[in-house]
């Protein structure tokens, strides 16, 4: 009897590590799966918010009660430009954020100025302004919580969200 149950235990075990294998195989083979990868083909889809992350970048940061782009953050910018004219179709939405120091109508301002910053960025990159529209969150929504610079330094940014 303990030995059918060795027995069934080693053949569920070894079912199951061949079902493994199959969709490893499979996977790299298809160019699929991985890490972030989530449900269906696994493909990201050109233009879209993901390509966008993956590829290119979403975000630019700035320095402490700033609104200026910094000559660092700029090719971030550059490169969402050029692919905003390979993909014509997208619209973004630039958001602005600021640290959680200050007023709320402070960092809502200036949260306005930094998403205007990126937008003036990829205009002049040859970005019809009609595809891009602007909003300030201020410090009301965090991507790192925290009172460290290190928190603070995360939240001042802009980031560029396709509509």
């Amino acid at each position: 009897m303990a030995t059918q149950k060795l027995l069934g235990a080693l053949a569920a075990v070894a079912l199951l590590a061949a079902c493994g294998s199959d969709d490893a195989a499979n996977q790299a083979q298809t160019g699929t799966g991985g890490a972030g990868s989530g449900f269906g083909s696994g493909a990201v889809r050109p233009g879209s918010q993901e390509d966008l992350v993956a590829n290119i970048g979403d975000r630019v940061f700035f320095e402490t009660d700033r609104s200026n782009i910094r000559a660092d953050q700029r090719p971030v910018l550059d490169r969402q430009a050029g692919w905003m004219r390979q993909h014509q179709q997208v619209q973004v939405q630039v958001e602005g954020h600021a640290d959680e120091r200050g007023t709320r109508e402070y960092n809502l301002a200036l949260g306005q100025r930094r998403a205007n910053a990126a937008r003036d960025v990829l205009v002049a990159n040859g970005v019809s302004g009609a595809r891009v529209s602007t909003i300030s969150y201020g410090k009301d929504r965090p991507t790192a919580l925290g009172s460290s610079e290190d928190a603070w330094a995360q939240n001042r940014r802009a980031v560029t969200v396709v509509r």
